[in-house]
């Protein structure tokens, strides 16, 4: 049997994941990689944190210099620290940027 082909008028449809406000969730891009599973992530707030990759994505999530990434500050030394919630894929990017969400690149 032959593989199923999509038609190529379907649009395919995706779910971006837009970050929470009300939990303080903002946008950032990793400016270096620090090693011990942290990295440095300039803000949407023009701060510059130490972010730290959680267990849950250590393995599962390869990160790089100049990806998009959501981070949440810390409560306490928000303006040096935060936790790094979510990367984005290119076609993520392009899809908040084409919708205006993504406004700091």
């Amino acid at each position: 049997m032959s593989p199923r082909r999509k038609d190529s008028s379907e649009t395919e449809t995706f779910r971006v994941r837009t970050p929470r406000r009300q939990d303080g969730e903002i946008f950032g891009i990793i400016i270096q990689m620090l090693g011990h599973d942290r990295v440095r992530v300039r803000c949407e707030d023009e701060e510059i944190r130490v972010g730290r990759i959680p267990g849950r994505m250590k393995k599962r999530v390869w990160m790089r210099v100049g990806d998009t990434v959501l981070v949440v500050p810390w409560a306490f030394q928000s303006d040096e620290k935060c936790d790094v919630v979510w990367r984005y894929r290119n076609n993520e990017i392009e899809w908040l940027k084409s919708r205006g969400i993504l406004k700091m690149f």
